[in-house]
């Protein structure tokens, strides 16, 4: 078993498959899961885990180049802004609807248990060289 890290086993191992340019959701338990992408679903109930906690367990594994959110947050979810905008001073932002395209070009979604509004980020992976 491993001793540190992403315990879950699903969730390690479709991150060991990501390259570069490959695209991860990040999303909260309202977000529409799109059709094709490989899906992991860490929600246990509302709030658990948090959407905050599963992004910053992801930038611990993994390297980030871009990160695209939908501009609603800014208005509709200060506290995801404020992390969103802290983890990425370059945030992209489109109009939700325009999230919810783009989220079916991903590789991999990750659904957390979170229940508040349009806490959601689509991360562009890059390469550790």
């Amino acid at each position: 078993m491993k001793r540190a890290g992403i315990l879950n086993r699903h969730l390690a191992g479709a991150l060991a498959e990501l390259g570069h340019g490959d695209e991860v959701l990040v999303c909260d338990a309202g977000m529409p899961i799109p059709d094709g992408p490989r899906v992991v679903d860490l929600s246990f109930r509302a709030g658990v885990p948090a959407f905050a906690e599963v992004v910053e367990g992801l930038l611990a594994e993994l390297v980030v180049e871009g990160a695209t959110a939908a501009e609603e947050v800014r208005r509709a979810n200060p506290q995801a802004s404020k992390l969103l905008d802290g983890h990425f001073p370059a945030l992209h932002l489109v109009p939700h609807e325009r999230l919810k395209e783009l989220s079916a070009g991903a590789r991999l979604v990750v659904r957390t248990g979170e229940a508040r509004p349009y806490a959601n980020v689509l991360l562009r992976c890059g390469v550790f060289f």
